[in-house]
């Protein structure tokens, strides 16, 4: 059956906490189902990421019911060849989903192609540790465009990438990617591992990233307070 590879998700993982500056993530209850990372945001304090939704739909199930019984804002973020199977089972343990279109993206950084930022736009590029954050600044200084990216041995994640609006439709999407990508190629990455938006997956399918799965995404049961 084909399906997500858990250790590319558990790669991805790895380095989307380190570019976030998060904990490592732990393991769940049931050995090899997910892992666990704890976020601390409004809303989101923890996210649960499902190892294997597709090989074994029983331990989606159980993730889904550790996600319906806790007792903090949690998320439960799925990576799967089966959306619709997916989709039924957090429904099921009443979970509400909150996206459909996000896609896992993988490239070869070496062929990345590169385009530099066009005039009046000036690259900013800041590494500390494992972490490279890319800024582009507009004719004022204002920060036009951001992103991050973090090394781990081979692979390299790409997080949070955010063009302002008022600065959109200038090339400043393909800009940042190449400006990253290159970047992490400097620190020894081969691999670029992302989760795409539905506004980033045409930018990146252009710059030749690709699709290995949908990400699903769903969180606990909303609890309303009295009063």
């Amino acid at each position: 059956m084909a399906k997500i590879e858990s250790e590319l998700i558990r790669r991805w993982l790895s380095g989307w906490t380190v570019a976030r500056s998060l904990p490592e993530a732990e393991p769940v209850e049931s050995p090899g189902d997910g892992l666990r990372s704890k976020c601390d945001q409004p809303g989101r304090e923890v996210e649960v990421f499902a190892l294997r939704a597709d090989e074994e739909p029983e331990s989606l199930a159980r993730l889904a019911a550790i996600v319906a019984a806790a007792g903090q804002a949690t998320w439960l973020t799925v990576p799967t060849l089966r959306p619709g199977a997916v989709e039924a089972v957090v429904s099921a343990a009443g979970l509400e989903l909150l996206h459909r279109s996000e896609w896992f993206m993988t490239t070869d950084l070496t062929e990345h192609p590169q385009h530099a930022p066009a005039a009046p736009y000036e690259r900013e590029v800041r590494t500390e540790g494992a972490v490279t954050v890319v800024s582009l600044h507009g004719p004022s200084g204002e920060v036009a465009a951001r992103g991050t990216i973090a090394v781990v041995g081979a692979d390299a994640i790409a997080d949070r990438i955010e063009t302002d609006p008022a600065h959109r439709r200038r090339g400043l999407g393909r800009a940042m990617m190449s400006s990253l990508a290159e970047a992490a190629v400097a620190h020894g990455a081969r691999t670029g591992l992302l989760i795409a938006s539905e506004e980033g997956q045409r930018l990146y399918s252009s710059l030749g990233w690709h699709r290995e799965a949908d990400v699903l995404i769903a969180r606990g049961p909303v609890v309303l307070s009295n009063g």
